[in-house]
């Protein structure tokens, strides 16, 4: 019973134990970023950006967070098979790159849990060349075990500087059914949104240390005055800010 509440308890322990160092490096290279007045971005393809919408224009996330959204491989396009061609097409993350207003010592995280495909490949690739910073988020036993989809013959975790592996099964999907070869309930979104967030959290903290006074997180838009003070915090931080507010 509820065998889903427990793989999930067992890979964020693993994460928490495994990954600790390279969360930390990421915090680090990310409070700095802030610091340093630089822009944060972040990327996942179909279900991978799912993370992005967790990090972007959320109570008590970022207010500097930068989506990077590409509209064929957001999940309301029909047929939904394109997204998957999409994702796979090489020069899509390029173009992505291309008008996405990233520069030096500019932060990027990228999502992709195979990290086999060639849109989140080509946008690693990309920043890099423009001296991004880039974190990865992937499953690395999955991805050392599938060829890459791009012409470089990496994957993702071959190309960022910093990588966190989200410790999940091969294909994602964790729960076992009796009779049934292939697994379900994939793990990726929850362990995903646990990382991102744990480093939301230790972000604001080492800001908050630093001496920062108004870090940049979104209050809720449902309290009275929230409005007006994500005003203010824009108004701060609107040099890194990109979207549209």
């Amino acid at each position: 019973m509820f065998q889903y509440f427990d793989e999930i308890k067992k890979i964020l322990n693993t994460v928490e134990n495994q990954e600790r160092s390279n969360i930390e490096e990421a915090v680090t290279v990310l409070s700095n970023a802030i610091l340093n007045k630089n822009a944060l971005f972040s990327f996942g393809a179909s279900h991978a950006g799912i993370l992005t919408q967790e990090l972007f224009y959320r109570a008590g996330g970022l207010i500097n967070l930068n989506p990077i959204f590409g509209k064929e491989l957001m999940l309301d396009t029909e047929p939904i098979t394109h997204t998957s061609r999409m994702e796979r097409l090489e020069g899509y993350g390029q173009i992505l790159g291309e008008k996405t207003h990233y520069s030096k010592n500019d932060v990027l995280i990228l999502h992709s849990v195979s990290g086999r495909n060639s849109s989140t490949i080509d946008l690693a690739i990309d920043a890099g060349k423009k001296g991004v910073k880039t974190i990865g988020i992937t499953n690395l036993e999955y991805s050392k075990s599938v060829s890459s989809r791009h012409s470089s013959g990496q994957n993702l975790y071959q190309i960022v500087d910093i990588v966190i592996d989200n410790h999940g099964h091969t294909g994602d999907a964790v729960c076992e059914v009796s009779g049934l070869d292939q697994r379900v309930s994939p793990s990726s979104t929850v362990v995903g949104a646990t990382i991102v967030n744990t480093i939301v959290a230790e972000v604001v903290n080492k800001l908050v240390e630093e001496g920062v006074n108004y870090p940049p997180i979104f209050y809720s838009a449902n309290l009275d005055g929230g409005d007006q003070l994500n005003r203010q915090l824009y108004e701060k931080y609107k040099d890194t800010i990109h979207y549209k507010f």
